[in-house]
């Protein structure tokens, strides 16, 4: 569903996960400084599919917060589906997405507000200027992650930005009239190419609870990121191609010419290691072609990321109704 018109200035879009632990420091930070802005607005919590106590106190929270919006999806679905769930159901002129763990710091939206405004640009970036807080691994691979993407797929996208933006109501409707399944919000926006400013912060610790982001779905989110912006893996397993050929190729000649001279041909060694490197690099083609495959076969089906199976405020529309 699109979002209806409304007086709604500012949205601001929470996906969270099992955050019973950090939700009670989350609204203490949060509610006054939105409250200060001065401006209408919302705050749309999307509850992922949390099996701890996170719907019990959203649900107390939102009798005392008239403010805050609680939409549940029916299972968890990600956080980039949970974040896709609340910008299409978020109303606001501008729509900031913040994670619940408070690493990035709610108070800098009113910063990014400012300089939409000023500016007159249609997305603006949360840039991690220290991230002496995150582990050494974390800050290489993250670096290594950005510089990486913008060379494959040529997005100007900043270093060191994840999901803390703010975005005009242009933007965010343009992102929702996309198709696109398994999107990486990072780099959805920057490939718009609206014009974009930035502000910088400085990323806390987490302020409790765990991350919702290990290993593997790290390295989920670069799959789907370097499928999802860029061709050129498969030119990459094309050259593989080609290399695998040349190199079988001059194989053949020094086979032949070692017959013609006279000298005995290398045994099974020599067999070996070509039949072995040329398995390896057909399975990698065909591992950088599955995955582009997986991407079609599942654009195909068309299945929605996400399920909403409770929105409070169409609850209270209904509510209202004589």
């Amino acid at each position: 569903m699109s979002a209806p018109s409304s007086p709604i200035t500012l949205s601001i879009v929470v996906p969270m996960f099992n955050e019973e632990a950090v939700l009670p420091l989350l609204v203490e930070r949060l509610r006054p400084l939105a409250d200060g802005l001065r401006t209408a607005y919302e705050v749309v919590a999307v509850d992922d599919g949390s099996s701890d106590a996170t719907p019990v106190l959203l649900e107390r929270l939102r009798r005392e917060w008239p403010e805050l919006r609680v939409v549940r999806l029916r299972a968890n679905s990600g956080h980039q589906a949970a974040i896709s769930a609340g910008l299409r159901r978020a109303r606001g002129d501008y729509v900031v997405t913040l994670d619940a763990d408070l690493q990035d710091p709610p108070e800098v939206i009113a910063e990014m507000l400012r300089v939409a405004r000023e500016r007159e640009v249609d997305v603006v970036y949360g840039v991690r200027e220290d991230r002496s807080t995150d582990t050494a691994f974390k800050r290489h691979s993250a670096g290594m992650f950005y510089r990486t993407i913008r060379r494959l797929a040529d997005i100007d996208a900043p270093v060191d930005a994840g999901d803390y933006r703010l975005m005009s109501r242009a933007t965010v409707d343009a992102v929702n009239s996309l198709p696109e399944h398994n999107r990486v919000l990072r780099f959805v926006v920057p490939a718009l190419g609206f014009p974009s400013a930035s502000v910088g912060y400085t990323r806390e610790v987490r302020a409790a609870g765990t991350s919702k982001y290990p290993l593997a779905k790290m390295l989920r989110l670069s799959v789907d990121s370097v499928t999802g912006f860029s061709l050129t893996p498969l030119r990459f397993a094309t050259w593989l191609g080609l290399i695998g050929g040349l190199a079988a190729l001059g194989v053949l000649v020094y086979a032949v010419i070692a017959r013609l001279l006279g000298h005995a041909l290398p045994g099974w060694t020599s067999t070996v290691v070509i039949v072995a490197a040329m398995g390896a690099v057909q399975l990698l083609a065909l591992g950088i072609l599955g995955e582009y495959v997986g991407r079609m076969y599942g654009a195909m089906q068309a299945r929605p990321t996400y399920f909403v199976a409770h929105d409070s405020l169409d609850s209270q529309n209904r509510a209202h109704r004589p």
